[in-house]
């Protein structure tokens, strides 16, 4: 698989997804949006990747959308020589939401590496990922509002119930930009390092996973912390929690997890996450009937 917006990399079973376009501060595009898409396909369905971690080449991370075509920038997206987007709801697909809900549908966990500006749809496409680790020089911005449109990237579901909707209001009501601090005084972000320690600080979190957990446990957990989120009573948590506890207990991950603990030895997890559901535990988010020609 090869990309022109992006570098795609496999290595000690962690994926590594690079924006790459460091002359325009990786500015988004659409071809930006299909790549993420595929690489993020490309890395569920390799059973040799057990953690994805995204980040930016150069000094940012993602300046926002390439605004290359001046005023009529968004009016004339869509019009580009990529891959249909699609419709939901009978309106064409954003492109951001394209690029960002196919992390919401991994089935690894997915840490992002974020290291100088991240606005725009560099803000809110790291909003699925489940980890957000900023670099000192980090600077966040949901500007939406300053150019006269509203947050994309299922951003407005992703915002609230990472931050609260309080933090998440004054953040896209102002459109300001805001410093590394502030995104983890408002939990935007887990954690702050140096910049030289950023990518360190990331792949070290993602071997801890790759090395100690199983990755049908680890995802199946993934997808039932984020699809509980919309669930209206801890029923629904304890019910598909049983089935899962129920298909995993019999599996040889669970037996090596328990012999590994008692050898005082590190597992050799083996079992596949495989291609559909985990455990019992559906897909999550299932794309809704009215989309059209998803990536």
């Amino acid at each position: 698989m090869t990309f022109e917006q992006l570098r795609y990399d496999v290595a000690d079973r962690v994926a590594t997804i690079t924006l790459s376009r460091p002359e325009r501060l990786n500015a988004f595009t659409p071809r930006m949006a299909v790549e993420l898409a595929r690489a993020a396909a490309a890395a569920d369905a390799d059973e040799g990747v057990r953690v994805v971690v995204v980040t930016g080449a150069g000094r940012g991370f993602c300046a926002g959308a390439d605004l290359g075509a001046g005023a009529g920038t968004f009016a004339g997206r869509g019009r580009e020589d990529a891959p249909a987007r699609g419709a939901v709801g009978g309106v064409p697909r954003d492109w951001g939401g394209m690029a960002s809900l196919p992390f919401a549908a991994l089935r690894k966990p997915v840490i992002a590496a974020v290291n100088g500006p991240a606005v725009g749809i560099g803000a809110t496409m790291v909003l699925p990922m489940d980890v957000r680790i900023a670099a000192e020089s980090a600077r966040f911005g949901f500007v939406f509002a300053r150019r006269g449109i509203t947050p994309e990237a299922a951003s407005s579901w992703f915002l609230p119930r990472v931050v609260g909707i309080s933090q998440a209001m004054e953040w896209v009501a102002t459109g300001r930009v805001f410093d590394a601090g502030e995104a983890l005084r408002g939990r935007l972000v887990s954690r702050v390092v140096p910049d030289e320690e950023l990518l360190p600080t990331a792949y070290a979190l993602a071997r801890e996973i790759a090395g100690n957990t199983s990755g049908v446990a680890v995802a199946a957990a993934r997808q039932l912390l984020w699809s509980m989120l919309g669930q209206p009573s801890p029923w629904d948590a304890h019910r598909a929690e049983s089935r899962a506890l129920a298909e995993l207990a019999g599996g040889p991950d669970a037996a090596e997890g328990v012999a590994a603990f008692l050898d005082k030895r590190a597992p050799d997890f083996r079992a596949p996450v495989g291609d559909g559901d985990v455990a019992g535990v559906a897909r999550w988010p299932a794309p809704p009937g009215d989309v059209t020609d998803p990536v």
